[in-house]
Order: structure tokens, then C-alpha cells, then sequence
């Protein structure tokens, strides 16, 4: 202690106050971790009745989620996975273009002129620059409108399809599909299967499977649309489309269909033209404009206003369009020649018609302003002649005297593809147009046709059955009478006794070689025509008549060749006029005789002034068939008409409406020509001749000889 009692400051460690400047720096710290506990605070167990009710559907959609998300990755690298794969397996683009089992066939006429397609036409590959802007942009806004901002599916289109179809009572996966142009184009491709013939029966059977809607299709069809879109660009997926898509009427491919309607590549189509186009993509044979054209024009109506909604075109050019729809070119609107068409597919070569695989063009013996004669004939003699709601059908044939088939109408409805005809298909009773070889037959034997037969009642015994009396049409006997009148008249029991008296065999073996086909009747009521024939073999047997008596094979095809070859793989040279049947000088008589019929018998409907024409009619029992066949100098011509069920016809016979419609199919086919003499002879008349009787079908003996005798002086 001092001393000296002055007050001192008390004395301060330095490290005491140290520390407590220390310990007031270090509070920060612990203000800050508060700050941080309370960023994050302990959750409170949820309070209330409400949240204890909701506790559980929080933890479920955390589950939910949590499962969702895990899901989606892996499903995503499943399909990446696949598309990856399905992508590394594509081809090049050109590969996928024409992806067709079956090729085509058209035709052309005499003249060259196309006028019917058969089997998948195919117009060379057109890219989605190459075609028309019109066009592209028409398939784009129909099908797909978010084609370039998708990647292969758009699942605000399959949601919508799915509404749809649902609201509409179908299944989610019938009806609208929603799919994109990338989708179709994968079903277009199979989903990249191949068609397989040990598979599937046919190439139909096989796109019948590759169009099936399944769960698991669809899903592989979305992998496959990826794989797509990871292989090719948005152009060629495109590209691949327009050459593939199904545009009815055996069309592949837009190139195809725009010739096929309008005659014009897909590069020149116009707006209407592009939306008519477009517009069969839905429903391609319903839509096709040659089946219904109003149709077309009502969907490409629809199409039209897409194009103008999305800004493809500008509203005049719409209106410019509805205003002036698309029509079929002249030859698509002909539709000429259906029947013809159908029998030249049937008679050709298997490989090269009806199963082909190539692409075939076949020039054929069509000339369609003889085929168009013979249509207008025929519904002009319908309209006018045959009462309202008659369902009696006609076939018309008509041909050159080598057998180069110029016109076939097979029925009434003459635009029918595929449909039975009539003129090649239908065996019928030939009737009184058979008798024509019983008198070429007898002709060739020597006989004149002014050779007198006695027309008189006449029975034939046969064993186990009561006599058969056969009758005349018109039920009466005119007693002796020339073969020629016989013919003209077309007199029933004069022909079955030349028949009976030159031989049913010789007979039936001169029909069979003019080329009448069939099982011809084994007794005298082979002269009544009670064989059956087809229209077409019976006018190619009286072209044979018409050409001096050689046998004459019909045909339509004249060369077939693959479409680019120069070269053709068959023509017709083994077909026409074959061996002889008859003498020439026979045949020329019996043309003669046949004048006889138009001029002053049966036929006389048919007569057109200033031609000579050269004919037969023709009616069976019972009055079920009707036939006319007659030619000019340069064409025969056929007609046939009765029921597809054999019913009887009413007030018809040979003469009747068959001649007329022949008249009228001649009238047209020889309007603006000069007449063509017939290749003929007119017969002398011989100082006598030898009555045929009739007693019992038998003839008496000194008569045959007479007749023999004739037939000897004839000869020599």
C-alpha cells in the first residue's frame, strides 16, 4: 500500500478486457445458426381433422410420383433403345419407294391409246420436291398439320382421336387413329416386315395384317415412327409416303394417281386437282373418282378449306378451286371397255395378267369408238324398247373376220370391272343359230342350196321314251321347200332332216372346227342348237363362215411386253385364222344363204339400207335365250340377251330385240363408210332336185339316191 494517499485508477488486466471483447464478437455466430434453423424448421405433425384425413393421399401421390418418373426414364430408354435399333436397320430411302409384291398391266387400243389399268399401277418415284407445291402442301394439311414440329407421334393428336372415338361409342383404338404422316407411313412399311408368301396366302392377306389396330401394334408402331425420324429427314419420310399411300383404282403412289385420274404427272396438278388427291387418303375406293366422282369433289371441297385455314392457299384461289373442281381426263371418264379388259387378264399368260409382278403393257385389239357403238346400242335399245324394271341382261361382240375382238359389252351395267360376263362366261342354249354349220356341212358335201327338203310332220322313236314330234316355230308345215328359203325361214324340221341325212357327226365335227366348244347333243335335237356356247365362240364361228370357211380363234391380245422393252415377250401370231374347215366355195354360199335371212326371213330387223348383210337369228326352247349374229364385209357381230336365272322371255325371239340392238350397234360402228360388199357366190339354180321326205324320220330310197346323185353331179 502507499503511502502518500492519492487515489489511483484500478489496475486492469489487459487480457480481461480481451476477453470480453472476445466473447461479444463470438455472439454473431450464434445469431446466424438461429437464422438457419429457422430457414428450415421441424414440421409439425399436421393438425385438425382434415389434415389427418389428407395424410394419406400425400404419401400415395408421393408414391405415385416417385414410381411415375422412375418409370418414364425407363420406359423412355426403352423406346430410345428400340428406335436406335429400328433406325440402324433402315434402308436407303430409294429402297423403300415401290414397295409392291404385285405389278401392273395396262392397256392400250388399236390406236395405242391407254383405256384400262390392271393389277398396282405404279408411276415412277416423285419426291416432295418434284411433285406440285399444291399437292404437298394438300397431303401435309390433311393428314398432318404439326408433320415438321412432331418427332414420328403427337400425343395431342392421339388424345384427341381417343376423345373422339369414345364420344362416338368406339373403342379407343377404332375409328380415328390420330396418327401422324410419320405413323401412316410406318404402317405403309409394315413396321418393317416384309411380306412373306409362306406367311400369308396373298399380298391383300398381308396389308390386311399390317393394318390391324392392337395395343401392341400401336406401340410399336410409336417405337417404329421414331426410328424414322432418327433415320430420315422430315422430306424423305415424307417422299416415301406420296410414292407408297393407296389412292384407289389399283393407284400407288400420288405419280400414278394423277395420271390415272387427270392424265398428268403429280409435278402439274393444280389446287383442285391436289385437294381431290389429298382427299382419297381417308377412304380411297370409296372415294375414287371413277367409282363416284360427285364424291370426290364433295371430300376435296373439304381439303380445299384446310389448304385456305392453315394459309396454303389465299381465299380466291379456294374459291377459284370450289368453283372449277377437278374431272376426270377423257380416258379415266371413258372407263371404256371393262369386260374386254377383264377377258384379256383372264385369256393371257398367268405370270404376265392376273398374277404379275412386273409392270406389263398389252396392246390389244380394242377400238373404242366400236366399243362406245355398242354400249350406246345397247342402253339406247334398253331405254327405249324394253319395259321399265326388266332385269333381262344382253352381251354384244363384235369382231373382225380374223377373229380380232373389236368391242364386248358383257351386260347392262357396262362400266363393271370384275363383274360376270355375259359374252364369255355364260353357256347358253345356241338354238336356231346353230343351224348354220348343219348347212355348211351339207354345202360342203355338194349339195345346192336350191336342193328341195320336205317340211312335214316327223317323228323319231327313242328307246325308253314316248316318240319325239318336234314342230316348227310357228307350228305349221310348208311341205317341199329349198334349203336356202329352210334357212331364210329357219324352219326346224328341213334342218334336222339335212342333219340327220349328212351326219350328226359331220355336223358336229364342222361346228367344233368353226369353233362352237362344249358337248354338242348326241340326237337329232343336235340340229335345234340344244347345245350350249358362248357368245364369243359362237360370233368367232360365223367369222369363220365370213372368212371362206377357216376356223377362227377370238382374241384381244396383240403384243405384251414390260413397260420400257421394245421388245415384245409374246404377240399374237399363233392365234386368228387357223385350218380349214369347210371349201371356200362352200362358205361362199352359205354367206349367200345367210343374206337371204335379213332380206326376206327371220332377221329382217336388222337390215340397214345399202349394206349387205349376212345373218342368223336364234331362239331357244322355251324361249330362254335370243340370239342375233350377223356380219357385214368387215365385222360379225354378236347378240345375246335372256335372264341370268333362265327364265323365260317375253315376247322375244332371235328377230326381235336381239336384231334391233344389232341394227344399232351396226348403224353406228358403219356410220360415214362406204359399204363393203360380202365375199359370196350366187348359186345357179340346178334343172332338178331331190325332195328330202319325211316318213318316220326316214327318207325313201329312191329319194336319197336322187339326192346322192345330186350331190355327185355337184362335185364333179
Amino acid at each position: 500500500m502507499s503511502g502518500n494517499g492519492k487515489k489511483r485508477p484500478p489496475l486492469v488486466a489487459d487480457r480481461r478486457y480481451a476477453a470480453k471483447h472476445t466473447a461479444k464478437k463470438k455472439a454473431a455466430p450464434k445469431k446466424a445458426a438461429a437464422r438457419k434453423r429457422r430457414t428450415a424448421p421441424k414440421k409439425a405433425p399436421p393438425r385438425g381433422f382434415i389434415g389427418w384425413l389428407l395424410m394419406p393421399f400425400r404419401w400415395l401421390f408421393r408414391l405415385i410420383w416417385a414410381f411415375t418418373w422412375r418409370v418414364g426414364v425407363v420406359t423412355a430408354l426403352i423406346i430410345g433403345s428400340f428406335s436406335l435399333y429400328f433406325a440402324a436397320q433402315m434402308p436407303d430411302v430409294t429402297e423403300l419407294i415401290d414397295g409392291r409384291a404385285r405389278g401392273s398391266v395396262t392397256m392400250t387400243d388399236v390406236e395405242g391409246a391407254v383405256f384400262a389399268w390392271r393389277g398396282d399401277q405404279f408411276g415412277g418415284m416423285v419426291t416432295t420436291e418434284t411433285v406440285s407445291p399444291h399437292l404437298h402442301n394438300a397431303v401435309v394439311a390433311t393428314e398432318d398439320r404439326r408433320f415438321y414440329r412432331h418427332f414420328g407421334i403427337s400425343p395431342r393428336g392421339i388424345a384427341s382421336a381417343v376423345r373422339i372415338n369414345l364420344r362416338e361409342g368406339r373403342g379407343p383404338l377404332s375409328g380415328n387413329g390420330g396418327s401422324t404422316i410419320t405413323q401412316q407411313t410406318a404402317k405403309l412399311l409394315c413396321l418393317g416386315v416384309p411380306f412373306d408368301p409362306d406367311k400369308w396366302e396373298s399380298e391383300r392377306a398381308y396389308e390386311a395384317d399390317c393394318r390391324r389396330t392392337t395395343l401392341w401394334r400401336k406401340a410399336r408402331e410409336a417405337v417404329y415412327s421414331v426410328g424414322l425420324e432418327m433415320a430420315y429427314t422430315k422430306e424423305e419420310i415424307l417422299t416415301i409416303y406420296l410414292n407408297r399411300a393407296y389412292l384407289g383404282a389399283g393407284s400407288r403412289g400420288f405419280e400414278a394417281a394423277a395420271q390415272r385420274y387427270f392424265g398428268i404427272s403429280a409435278a402439274e396438278v393444280n389446287p383442285a386437282q391436289a385437294a381431290m388427291l389429298a382427299g382419297l387418303l381417308t377412304a380411297p375406293s370409296a372415294n375414287a373418282p371413277t367409282r363416284n366422282l360427285q364424291r370426290a369433289q364433295d371430300r376435296a371441297s373439304i381439303v380445299i378449306g384446310l389448304m385456305e385455314d392453315q394459309k396454303y392457299i389465299t381465299t380466291a384461289e379456294a374459291r377459284d378451286a370450289r368453283l372449277n373442281p377437278a374431272t376426270l381426263s377423257e380416258a379415266a371418264r371413258a372407263n371404256s371397255g371393262g369386260f374386254f379388259a377383264d377377258w384379256v387378264m383372264s385369256s393371257g399368260p398367268e405370270f404376265f395378267t392376273r398374277d404379275t409382278t412386273e409392270d406389263v403393257i398389252i396392246r390389244t385389239t380394242l377400238d373404242q369408238r366400236i366399243q362406245t357403238a355398242a354400249e350406246e346400242a345397247l342402253i339406247h335399245v334398253f331405254e327405249n324398247d324394253v319395259r321399265e324394271g326388266s332385269q333381262a341382261q344382253a352381251a354384244i361382240v363384235v369382231m373382225s373376220a380374223d377373229g380380232a375382238v373389236r368391242a364386248m359389252v358383257g351386260g347392262r351395267n357396262i362400266n363393271a370391272t370384275g363383274a360376270f360376263n355375259r359374252a364369255t362366261q355364260a353357256l347358253r342354249q345356241t338354238g336356231s343359230a346353230f343351224k348354220p354349220f348343219i348347212y355348211a356341212a351339207a354345202l360342203d358335201l355338194g349339195m345346192s342350196p336350191y336342193d328341195m327338203i320336205d317340211d312335214a310332220p316327223v317323228c323319231w322313236t327313242r328307246p325308253g321314251s314316248p316318240q319325239w314330234c318336234p314342230e316348227n316355230y310357228d307350228r305349221a308345215f310348208v311341205g317341199p321347200v329349198t334349203l336356202v328359203d329352210a334357212l331364210a325361214t329357219s324352219r326346224n324340221i328341213p334342218a334336222i332332216l339335212l342333219s340327220e341325212e349328212v351326219g350328226r357327226e359331220l355336223v358336229s365335227n364342222v361346228a367344233k372346227g368353226f369353233g362352237v366348244e362344249g358337248d354338242l347333243a348326241a340326237g337329232p335335237a343336235l340340229a335345234l342348237g340344244v347345245s350350249e356356247s358362248t357368245l364369243l365362240d359362237m360370233t368367232g364361228a360365223f367369222a369363220g363362215i365370213l372368212n371362206g370357211g377357216s376356223e377362227v380363234t377370238p382374241y384381244g391380245l396383240t403384243d405384251l411386253r414390260l413397260i420400257g422393252d421394245e421388245t415384245p415377250l409374246m404377240d399374237a401370231t399363233d392365234v386368228g385364222i387357223g385350218e380349214r374347215i369347210i371349201r371356200q366355195e362352200a362358205a361362199r354360199q352359205l354367206t349367200w344363204m345367210m343374206t337371204k335371212v335379213v332380206e326376206e326371213g327371220t332377221g329382217r330387223r336388222a337390215r340397214i339400207d345399202g349394206w349387205p348383210i349376212a345373218a342368223k337369228t336364234g331362239t331357244t326352247q322355251g324361249s330362254r335365250d335370243a340370239w342375233f349374229i350377223g356380219f357385214t364385209g368387215d365385222y360379225v357381230t354378236g347378240v345375246w340377251m335372256g335372264y341370268d336365272d333362265n327364265s323365260r322371255l317375253t315376247g322375244v325371239t332371235g328377230g326381235g330385240l336381239p336384231a334391233t340392238i344389232w341394227r344399232e350397234t351396226m348403224l353406228r360402228v358403219l356410220n360415214g363408210r362406204q359399204p363393203t360388199p360380202l365375199p359370196m357366190i350366187i348359186p345357179q339354180r340346178p334343172a332338178s332336185t331331190g325332195i328330202l321326205e319325211s316318213q318316220g324320220g326316214q327318207a325313201p330310197a329312191q329319194d336319197i339316191l336322187n339326192l346322192l346323185d345330186n350331190i355327185l353331179a355337184g362335185q364333179n
